[in-house]
């Protein structure tokens, strides 16, 4: 009996654990078609968005230019304490790789790189390498201080020391408008020098006041479109969506015409006889907020629209039914069905207005420009990539921080309206 129990045993469980194969097998089949599936689109985003961010993550400490060609010189003058003078090995390096760099760019390359910690020391580097010997009866220090003075200056080696290390946090510090003095302590910048934080706050108020302002216009208007019938909503909308037909440029050249002195809407103000003579409404912080709101609305409008289609007017008409005040039940009953449109809209909007570049360099004054501008400086007139990457690493950090609190907040905003 026993061993018959042990054959129905093993005989019952062996088609249970070939189902649970053949289930694994399908699950696994499964998961690796939807990997497949996905893998273009994960392709393109590694390509398109990781990459060049991870790119620009690593321009902004990147340090590796003097390293790269002076390598023998960045290792040994980076074991000098930083007192003195470095000792002649340094020198001798020096000189060799100096003369070494005139081939393949690399002169250009550590002279703009020593440029940013001294305005001065490309025309040194060049004077000194027009002077250099092919070889010395005296000391390569001796020979060097001879060509120009300031090789005899411990400031001189101590900024080509700075730039030795592979990484620095010099472009980050100086987008916070903070420095490394002499003992390599974090300070502040002189005041007369100090500009990013104030950048940054402009460019939050900028684009947090353009966020409002495209609400506050676009809620009304989408609530219209969302109640309207199709056939009249419809040819609103095709007015809603018509600026993207016309090219940003245009658009902003077009507000510089209407906003001038001269332009329509001084010339109508004067002639209702609201102002005796023209405004300034163009070249200021008015005309990038009249510029960057009408780009940016229908961007506020649309998720709305896509919400506030999807609410029942039945909650509304119920609570108005109940004895609630219209205006009550609009506040405390339609509004919170429209709560994900409006983070959509906003986090959408302001994203996108804190870059803008275009719209503020043509419309706006010098004390309306945005982080995008100087990040546009750096890249296309100094060429300086450090400083341009970590000015759109601090624009990206805080752009995320904002958009996880924003998010914290409304998901809480939800859970009570719950």
């Amino acid at each position: 009996m026993t061993s018959i129990a042990a054959t129905q045993t093993a005989a019952g469980t062996q088609p249970v654990t070939g189902l649970k194969a053949q289930l694994r097998r399908a699950e696994r089949l499964k998961k690796i078609k939807a990997m497949l599936l996905v893998a273009p689109l994960a392709l393109f985003l590694i390509i398109a968005f990781v990459l060049p961010i991870s790119s620009m993550l690593w321009r902004s400490i990147d340090n590796t230019e003097v390293s790269q060609v002076m390598p023998q010189t960045a290792t040994l003058i980076q074991q000098w304490d930083g007192s003195g003078l470095p000792d002649e090995a340094v020198f001798a390096a020096f000189a060799a790789e100096l003369r070494d760099s005139r081939s393949g760019g690399g002169l250009g390359r550590i002279g703009r790189r020593l440029n940013y910690e001294d305005p001065t020391f490309r025309s040194l580097l060049t004077r000194t390498l027009r002077g250099l010997p092919a070889s010395t009866e005296l000391s390569w220090t001796e020979e060097l201080i001879s060509i120009d003075p300031r090789w005899n200056d411990t400031a001189t080696w101590q900024a080509i020391q700075r730039t030795a290390p592979l990484t620095t946090d010099r472009y980050l510090l100086a987008s916070l408008d903070l420095e490394r003095n002499a003992e390599g302590q974090i300070v502040k910048v002189a005041e007369n020098q100090q500009l990013y934080i104030q950048v940054f706050k402009r460019t939050l108020i900028i684009a947090g006041g353009v966020t409002l302002i495209c609400l506050f216009l676009g809620f009304p208007l989408a609530y219209l479109l969302a109640t309207l019938p199709t056939s009249t909503s419809n040819l609103l909308l095709i007015c809603v969506l018509l600026p993207f037909w016309t090219s940003l440029l245009v658009r902003t050249a077009a507000w510089i015409v209407l906003l001038q002195s001269g332009g329509l809407v001084n010339s109508g103000l004067m002639w209702t006889g609201l102002i005796d003579s023209p405004i300034q409404l163009v070249f200021n912080r008015i005309g990038v907020f009249f510029a960057m709101v009408h780009v940016l609305l229908p961007f506020m409008i649309l998720p709305l629209y896509s919400v506030m289609k999807g609410v029942s007017p039945s909650y509304q008409r119920a609570a108005v039914s109940l004895g609630a005040h219209p205006f009550a039940a609009f506040w405390q009953v339609y509004v919170p069905q429209t709560l994900s449109g409006i983070a959509a809209g906003t986090i959408l909007v302001f994203i996108m207005a804190l870059g803008y570049y275009i719209t503020p360099a043509l419309v706006g004054g010098p004390s309306d420009q945005m982080v995008s501008y100087y990040v546009a400086y750096y890249t296309n007139t100094t060429n300086n990539w450090g400083m341009a990457a970590a000015l759109g690493a601090l624009l990206l950090i805080v752009t995320l921080l904002l958009y996880m609190v924003y998010h914290k907040l409304v998901n809480q905003k939800q859970l009570v309206r719950s």
